[in-house]
């Protein structure tokens, strides 16, 4: 029996706001094995970006565990934390967060530069992930050259370049139209189905979360099943 990829229990986290403690996380457990699809729906508010920042090893709880892939994050420092995320983790945004005057195949290859891999095998691997996102005619092309579908696939074929334990997609529908939200909910059903790939979808719209196979909500900073 494998360990679940990712474990929390009793993660606790607040902020203080001109002199308001805020709690935006309470007392969350969280369990997701290898290969699932989790969607964690909420309101503004509800502490949905709080959770996936710590999700990615972009802060840490006050209190509670959290490991990843047998990791324990609470007990690194920023250097480590930065070394578990461009190793474990792919991350795609609602905005694509691709770097505007670099090409397709220059985005891609920013993690690997990050990782330390020479040039002419991270262009070998960068190249190989915008084929296998059906970019091969698009490698040389600027952002703002794509359509929003094609910069969703290329932050995709960014995420995965390195073959992370877990993606992390935060709203990656919300910036573009129905029909191209859908081509991205397929992509991302194909990576999860075929190829096993663990994905944390983190979403406002049901219609998108109804694609993972367990779907969460989390309201007042305490997560739950949804009904």
């Amino acid at each position: 029996m494998t360990a679940p990829l990712l474990q929390i229990h009793g993660l606790h986290k607040a902020y203080v706001l001109d002199g308001v403690t805020i709690q935006a996380l309470r007392d969350i457990d969280l369990n997701v094995e290898p290969g699932e699809f989790v969607a964690i729906m909420g309101p503004s508010g509800s502490g949905k970006s709080t959770l996936m920042h710590i999700l990615g090893c972009l802060d840490v709880p006050d209190t509670g565990s959290y490991q990843l892939n047998g990791q324990d994050i609470t007990r690194m420092d920023g250097n480590q934390l930065a070394a578990l995320r461009n190793r474990e983790i792919g991350f795609v945004f609602q905005n694509f967060n691709l770097l505007p005057r670099t090409s397709a195949l220059e985005n891609v290859e920013t993690p690997l530069i990050y990782a330390g891999i020479g040039k002419a095998e991270r262009r070998q691997k960068a190249r190989a992930a915008l084929e296998h996102m059906a970019l091969g005619e698009r490698l040389y092309h600027l952002p703002n050259q794509l359509s929003g579908g094609q910069a969703q696939r290329v932050a995709i074929a960014r995420a995965l370049v390195t073959h992370p334990s877990l993606l992390l997609a935060d709203e990656p529908t919300g910036n573009v139209d129905t029909a191209t939200s859908a081509e991205i909910m397929a992509l991302l059903d194909a990576l999860n189905r075929q190829e096993g790939l663990t994905i944390v979808l983190i979403t406002h719209e049901q219609e998108v979360a109804g694609h993972a196979r367990r779907r969460l909500l989390l309201r007042d900073g305490r997560l739950e099943l949804q009904t």
